[in-house]
């Protein structure tokens, strides 16, 4: 096997690089600002004039500026290898890189179960880039990190609330985790992806797809049980196993 990639890279450095390792941070970048964007785009429309309170609608209205901020600090260094990802903006949503963010989020309880699972996944994402050899994606981590802390807390707060309330509304929030699982767990990618050993071969990621998965259902299948919920079967409804 070929020895690991260790050494820290800069901007001006990139140019330099194998031919390898200029996709895969090119492609890696592209898809960190898909998904930033792609959460406003599914529910800043449907959700925000409808939001139960005031306080919530400034939750969800910031949680939408936080994001469009984060595609904004990713772009800027996809910019800077030379990948222009200002397409993204206006990208229809069917058409985004992720399953999960295709689609239109239309009730309070999705938006809720997205911040409580698919948030989640994106702390994940974020937290394969600690350490990585891309040195100014690296820098940007902590306060990125900081504000999905923030909406995934959020969502956990709101989807419990949802359970804790019994009868049809617990059971409405039973079928929306049932419908979201498993594109968050989806999300992590094909257990025997290639392309996920050359990100981890070049210092892009630190874990294969099948040990993040499994670190995340070993998180949050406890907190839907705490619930008083069911956790999904992981093998239905899946597109990547």
């Amino acid at each position: 096997m070929d020895t690991p990639f260790t050494d820290k890279i800069e901007s001006a450095d990139v140019a330099k690089m194998p031919a390898e390792y200029q996709v895969l941070l090119k492609r890696v970048l592209a898809i960190q600002a898909d998904c930033e964007i792609g959460g406003p785009h599914l529910y800043v429309r449907s959700i925000l004039p409808d939001a139960p309170t005031k306080v919530d609608r400034l939750i969800v209205a910031r949680t939408a500026a936080e994001e469009a901020d984060h595609y904004r600090k990713v772009a800027r260094l996809a910019g800077e290898v030379g990948e222009d990802v200002s397409a993204l903006l206006s990208r229809p949503n069917r058409e985004r890189y992720v399953n999960a963010f295709r689609g239109t989020i239309t009730s309070w309880e999705d938006f809720a179960v997205f911040g409580f699972l698919i948030d989640r996944v994106g702390r994940y994402q974020l937290e394969e880039f600690i350490g990585c050899s891309y040195a100014p994606l690296e820098r940007l981590l902590p306060d990125v990190i900081n504000e999905e802390l923030g909406h995934i807390d959020y969502g956990h707060t709101k989807t419990a609330e949802f359970a804790a309330r019994g009868g049809r509304d617990k059971e409405r929030i039973q079928g929306v985790i049932d419908a979201w699982y498993p594109k968050a767990l989806d999300m992590f990618g094909n257990t025997g992806s290639r392309r996920s050993e050359r990100y981890r071969h070049w210092g892009l990621k630190r874990r294969t797809n099948a040990q993040a998965r499994e670190e995340y259902m070993r998180e949050v299948d406890p907190l839907i049980r705490a619930m008083g919920l069911t956790v999904p079967d992981p093998t239905v409804g899946r597109e990547f196993v």
